[in-house]
């Protein structure tokens, strides 16, 4: 089995960002990580693996040179090998440019299974999962909670609000992982060293046939948004402010 996992190379933080003269993002200068729902795909993809004895992971992404940090953490967390798609016309891509130069990889690599996270933290789009199914004529499961992978189809449980449902599909498919689908495991210090010795390739554009490129977006202006902070002062007993913080992690989201 083939698995190819989509990862993306994101800014470490959200503030201080600043933009090329095209109003784009200026990724190249910025310290960046692998995203994090990304992190669940690539386990997903390695817990596969361990149930299986034929299975070759791929990770691949797209970006500035920065953006292989992004391929060597999951070739720590799993992947066998990687691809990086370096072009200097990939600047200010859109999603669904995005989605194109990612379909062509995955199409040049072969597949039976594309895995990804469901959003990155950059942008949150939650798209390209899809595009890339449509671009590649295959099914796509999104916002996965669960996810099991059977002889000829993969299935998914998502809960939806009103209770886990399943949904499935034949295999080759795309699916988008959430992070309920499991914490990732810590690599240990040998997944670490044999990361080193795992191969990273790198493809122009022309490499995946592609003459020309270019997003169907155009950005005609950047506004900072005002930062608006609550402070929060607990003068409670250590064990009630810990309640309190607890709470209001579950009500944002953050737990």
């Amino acid at each position: 089995m083939k698995i190819v996992v989509l990862v993306k190379h994101v800014p470490f933080t959200l503030r201080n960002l600043t933009f090329g003269a095209d109003h784009t993002l200026d990724r190249a200068e910025r310290p960046g990580q692998l995203n994090e729902a990304d992190e669940y795909a690539v386990d997903q993809a390695f817990r596969i693996a361990r149930r299986r004895r034929d299975v070759q992971i791929t990770a691949v992404t797209m970006g500035p040179p920065a953006a292989v940090g992004a391929l060597r953490k999951a070739l720590v967390l799993g992947a066998d090998d990687a691809v990086h798609v370096l072009d200097d016309r990939l600047h200010g891509s859109d999603a669904l440019a995005t989605a194109q130069v990612l379909a062509a990889a995955v199409d040049r690599l072969g597949f039976d299974l594309v895995l990804s996270g469901s959003a990155s933290s950059d942008s949150g789009m939650s798209a390209v999962p899809a595009m890339v199914a449509e671009l590649l004529g295959v099914p796509v499961l999104c916002f996965a909670d669960i996810l099991r992978v059977r002889e000829h189809k993969v299935e998914i449980g998502r809960d939806d609000g009103a209770g886990l449902r399943t949904y499935a599909a034949e295999l080759p498919a795309v699916v988008a992982v959430t992070e309920r689908c499991g914490e990732p495991r810590l690599p240990t210090l040998t997944a670490t060293l044999d990361a080193h010795y795992k191969l990273i390739h790198t493809w122009s554009l022309a490499d995946l046939g592609i003459a020309g490129h270019g997003g169907a977006t155009v950005v005609r202006a950047v506004t900072a948004q005002p930062v608006d902070r609550t402070h929060v002062v607990l003068a409670d007993d250590p064990t009630v402010a810990a309640i309190r913080v607890a709470d209001f992690l579950a009500l944002h989201q953050f737990l």
